[in-house]
């Protein structure tokens, strides 16, 4: 498994701006409806502007203080990435349920982190599962729960404790992800500081 994407240096400078432009346009009460477009040809961007122009699900996250602030995202692109993204960072920003809409002030002591999804899969064996490489996702009984490969790491867990904190998020019993019927998917992650 590997991805099935890239970005280069200049595409993921773009994505950077591009996120930071879409929370600080509707902080100064500028929003724009819509972002600029990738660049056609013929700078840093052009090599891989078709990743960005790819339908690839995106996860924008904000912190302040290492605390989380707000994470949004979409696990399957249904658009191009370069707007998935823009609509995720506006929505982490001002639309996480965990939090208040974000201030300018909280703004200017912010960090945004980017994660790029590539597609899911089934994951064919739960015992080759990698901390720190692979996102979960997890489907049973109308319920859901998805964790960003970082995630894990960040908080300490090994492979089974992982897949028990995904059974919780998704509001299941323990071990629900060995259950007949449950849907185990991992993907991997491009992930990066804006």
């Amino acid at each position: 498994m590997a991805l099935s994407f890239s970005l280069n240096a200049g595409e993921r400078a773009f994505l950077a701006r591009l996120a930071r432009l879409s929370i600080e346009s509707a902080l100064a009460d500028k929003a724009m409806a819509q972002p600029p477009k990738p660049p056609e040809k013929g700078n840093a961007v052009e090599e891989s502007v078709g990743a960005l122009r790819r339908p690839l699900g995106s996860f924008v996250t904000i912190t302040r203080n290492r605390q989380l602030r707000g994470c949004i995202g979409t696990i399957v692109g249904r658009e191009p990435l370069y707007l998935n993204l823009w609509r995720m960072a506006r929505a982490a920003a001002f639309e996480d349920p965990r939090f208040p809409p974000l201030t300018l002030r909280e703004w200017a002591g912010a960090a945004l982190h980017i994660s790029v999804l590539d597609e899911l899969t089934p994951c064919p064996d739960p015992e080759a599962i990698e901390v720190g490489r692979h996102g979960l996702a997890l489907q049973y009984l109308g319920h859901s729960g998805v964790f960003l490969p970082q995630v894990p790491v960040e908080q300490g867990w090994d492979r089974p404790t992982y897949l028990e904190h995904l059974c919780a998020k998704a509001g299941l019993p323990g071990g629900s992800w060995r259950a007949p019927g449950a849907r185990l998917f991992w993907y991997e992650a491009l992930v990066f500081d804006a």
